[in-house]
C-alpha cells in the first residue's frame, strides 16, 4: 500500500455520495438500536439519525426476516427523500443472507464484514471471499471490523504462543492490540487481492479503552493507507460513554 490513500471511499444511494478519506471531512455514522425486521421502527430511528445529523446509518442485519426488511426500509426511506446510505452489519450468515436476498444486497450502500464471524478454518476462508465477491458484484464498499471481543481466535493464540516464546515476553494487552492491527490490515489487503479496489476498503479495529484504541489507530495509520472507521466498542453507558466517546 502507498503511504497516503489518493482516492476516496465513494458510498451512494441514488445522487446522495458520502465521500470517506483521501483528505475528505470526518463522516459520522451511526447504528439503529431496533429489531430490523421491525420496519415501521427501524425506517423511524433511521429517519431521526439522518436528521440529526448522521450522513450513513448502520443496521444489524443477523437473520432473514432482516434481510427481508431492508428493501422495504429503503423504499419508505426513498418515498421521505431521505437517502441516507445504509449500512449491513453482518455476523455469521453474511454469505448466506446476501447470497439468497438479492434486494437486500442491492439496497444496503456498504457491508461491514468482521472476520472473526464470517466461520472457521477453511469455511473462513470460503465465507469470507463469497462476501467480498458478492460486494464486487453489486459495486458495493466493504468495512473490515475488526472487534476485541470477537477476533479470529485461532490468530490471537497463535501470536500468544510465539509471544511467549521471546526472550522478552510483550504484556497480554500489547498482543492483543497487536493482532487487531494485524488481522484488520491483513484482511483488507486479503479483499483487495480478491479484486476490491484499496478505495473501496475501509478498517477498523475496536476496543473499549480510549487509550487502546489511540494506540491501535495509531498502529493502523502507520502500516496501511485505507480509510480508517474510529469507533469505540462498549463505551459504557451515562457519563462514562459520553466522555469516552
Amino acid at each position: 500500500m502507498s503511504s497516503s490513500q489518493k482516492e476516496p471511499m465513494i458510498v451512494r444511494w441514488k445522487d446522495n455520495i458520502v465521500e470517506i478519506g483521501a483528505g475528505r471531512p470526518v463522516v459520522i455514522q451511526s447504528m439503529t438500536n431496533t429489531d430490523t425486521a421491525d420496519v415501521e421502527s427501524s425506517t423511524k430511528q433511521v429517519l431521526e439519525l439522518a436528521l440529526a445529523g448522521s450522513e450513513l446509518v448502520r443496521l444489524t442485519v443477523n437473520t432473514p426476516a432482516a434481510a427481508k426488511a431492508i428493501p422495504e426500509i429503503r423504499r419508505r426511506l426513498d418515498e421521505t427523500g431521505c437517502f441516507v446510505p445504509l449500512v449491513g452489519d453482518f455476523h455469521y450468515n453474511g454469505h448466506k443472507l446476501l447470497t439468497e436476498y438479492r434486494e437486500c444486497a442491492e439496497a444496503l450502500s456498504k457491508y461491514r464484514i468482521n472476520p472473526g464471524n464470517v466461520g472457521k478454518g477453511d469455511k473462513q476462508e470460503e465465507n469470507f471471499r463469497t462476501m467480498v465477491e458478492l460486494a464486487k458484484k453489486y459495486d458495493k464498499p466493504v468495512r473490515i471490523g475488526v472487534n476485541w471481543g470477537s477476533l479470529d481466535q485461532d490468530l490471537l493464540a497463535c501470536m500468544m504462543s510465539e509471544n511467549q516464546k521471546l526472550e522478552k515476553p510483550l504484556d497480554a494487552k500489547e498482543v492483543l492490540r497487536e493482532a487487531l492491527v494485524r488481522s484488520a490490515v491483513e484482511n483488507a489487503d486479503r479483499a483487495v487481492e480478491l479484486g476490491m479496489k484499496p478505495s473501496q476498503v475501509a478498517i477498523s479495529a475496536k476496543v473499549s479503552g480510549v487509550k487502546d484504541l489511540i494506540a491501535v489507530y495509531r498502529e493502523l495509520k502507520a502500516r496501511c493507507a485505507y480509510p480508517l472507521h474510529l469507533g469505540l466498542t462498549e463505551a459504557g453507558m451515562g457519563l462514562k460513554g459520553t466522555v469516552s466517546t
